[in-house]
């Protein structure tokens, strides 16, 4: 595998949906970010969840607890939707929790909106469906990775996709994420500095 191949990322396909006036001033009605405070859980394993988040601004971490260890599956930053595989119409109890790693500007949606607008606006619920095939594509791809490359490609790919994590995130979350223990990821980093 070639460095070029560990920092390939699959092509995002253009997602062809024109709003009408109507339908943007409705998406802008949805889409008033409210503050939270770092800390804040925005969901806990276990609860059903009712809503759906897009981060605005700030750091929301995904996790699940694994015996007595916290398994960091997935960070989201400015301008991302939060990527959870569970349905509206039928939602079951999460299997993650979701966290703010700093104060964020969060949009939040109930499930119940979501619903009223795909009766208003079919083509919004056609918009949705593109987004959400295009991050499940892109998070299965980004697993198959995750399987295949080594803790060391793993981390250099996050060099080159997500830069913005290092400084945000505390080590011991980056290892989680990485699949490794804190003094492996340290040793990681010296070896990639030294070159």
């Amino acid at each position: 595998m070639t460095d070029k191949d560990i920092h390939n990322t699959i092509p995002s396909p253009d997602i062809f949906v024109t709003l009408t006036a109507e339908e943007q001033k409705a998406v802008a009605a949805l889409d008033s970010p409210k503050e939270f405070k770092k800390g804040t859980v925005l969901l806990r394993e276990g609860m059903t969840p009712t809503q759906s988040f897009f981060v605005a601004e700030g750091l929301v971490r995904k996790y699940r607890i694994d015996g007595d260890e916290e398994r960091t599956i997935e960070f989201y930053t400015d301008q991302e939707s939060v990527f959870a595989l569970t349905g509206s119409n039928n939602p079951s109890p999460s299997t993650f929790t979701l966290e703010c790693l700093e104060d964020s500007k969060i949009s939040v949606v109930t499930f119940e909106q979501e619903r009223e607008m795909y009766k208003r606006f079919p083509r919004f619920e056609r918009l949705c469906r593109l987004t959400t095939e295009r991050d499940l594509q892109a998070y299965q791809e980004k697993f198959a990775n995750y399987l295949s490359w080594s803790p060391e490609q793993r981390y250099l790919n996050l060099l080159d996709t997500r830069p913005d994590l290092i400084g945000r995130v505390p080590q011991y979350q980056l290892a989680s994420y990485l699949g490794v223990k804190p003094e492996s990821l340290s040793r990681i980093r010296k070896r990639i500095s030294k070159r």
